[in-house]
């Protein structure tokens, strides 16, 4: 790896370890399987994992796991031979989520929702065949700001996206290691890795979505606020319970808790597939 990527894994490999230390996401004995869905986040993960687990003073463990969802004219061959290449320990899952998706989403919904929960059920299912406590995904710091600005802006509740839900009982953690780093950094970490990328038919196929509206308009603030994207990430974690208006964080005062408006609904999370 040549001097500006070696800086730029350098700059992301210190995003993860002050991110997984403030929120103990690696600890000693981990089996972590990365969810390693041929995008560029993924793949990125899945490195860094790598170079971070070559610098912990623990042992560590990681298992790539890719889900191939039956997508026509998807080709897993690639991705398998990288793994190879790089000696990976991985598992590829093969099964059909791609035509239940689309047989039964309504016309006019997103795909997202649906397709999240069949995969995240996949992924809890074949984390206990590989033997892994916990699920690495691919979010990064983009997916946590749209994820927070959606949830308020069309579901009338405060919540983005946490860098690790704890495993419940016989259960597997998830974590998110990249919270903290930008997807355009990990877009290029992932070229100069000379990775192959797999498109995913499903996410972002639909341009008229919640989260391609949100995008459009972090694009169009951001030329106006340029630190806009470091801000929302930084009031992710500087949050102020006392200063908002739900009654669970008010003061007792002995008085009945005033009434709550009810969100629309919430978000989803975008498919666990990292991309």
């Amino acid at each position: 790896m040549n001097g500006p990527a070696s800086a730029l894994q350098d700059r992301l490999l210190r995003q993860l370890s002050r991110l997984s230390r403030a929120h103990a996401l690696v600890e000693p004995g981990d089996r972590i399987m990365v969810a390693c869905s041929g995008g560029k986040d993924s793949w990125a993960l899945l490195h860094l994992l790598r170079a971070y687990q070559r610098k912990l003073p623990f042992p560590i463990s990681l298992v790539a796991m890719n889900l191939d969802q039956g997508q026509p004219g998807y080709d897993p061959e690639p991705l398998r031979e990288h793994l190879r290449a790089h000696d990976f320990e991985h598992h590829i899952e093969v099964r059909d989520t791609y035509s239940v998706v689309l047989r039964n989403t309504p016309e006019g919904k997103t795909y997202c929702s649906r397709c999240s929960r069949m995969r995240r059920a996949i992924l809890h299912r074949v984390a206990d065949q590989l033997g892994a406590n916990k699920i690495a995904l691919g979010h990064h710091r983009d997916d946590l700001i749209e994820t927070l600005l959606l949830n308020q802006l069309f579901a009338g509740r405060l919540r983005a996206m946490a860098a690790k839900l704890p495993a419940p009982e016989g259960g597997h953690a998830i974590i998110r290691p990249l919270l903290w780093c930008a997807e355009q950094d990990l877009a290029d970490y992932a070229a100069a890795l000379e990775v192959p990328i797999l498109p995913c038919n499903l996410c972002g196929s639909q341009p008229n979505g919640q989260r391609q509206q949100v995008k459009r308009w972090l694009a169009s603030l951001e030329a106006q606020v340029p630190d806009l994207r470091a801000n929302l990430l930084a009031a992710a974690g500087n949050v102020e319970p006392e200063h908002l208006l739900d009654p669970r964080f008010s003061d007792a005062s002995g008085e009945a808790a005033p009434a709550r408006p009810e969100p629309v609904g919430l978000v989803e999370l975008r498919s666990t597939r990292a991309r």
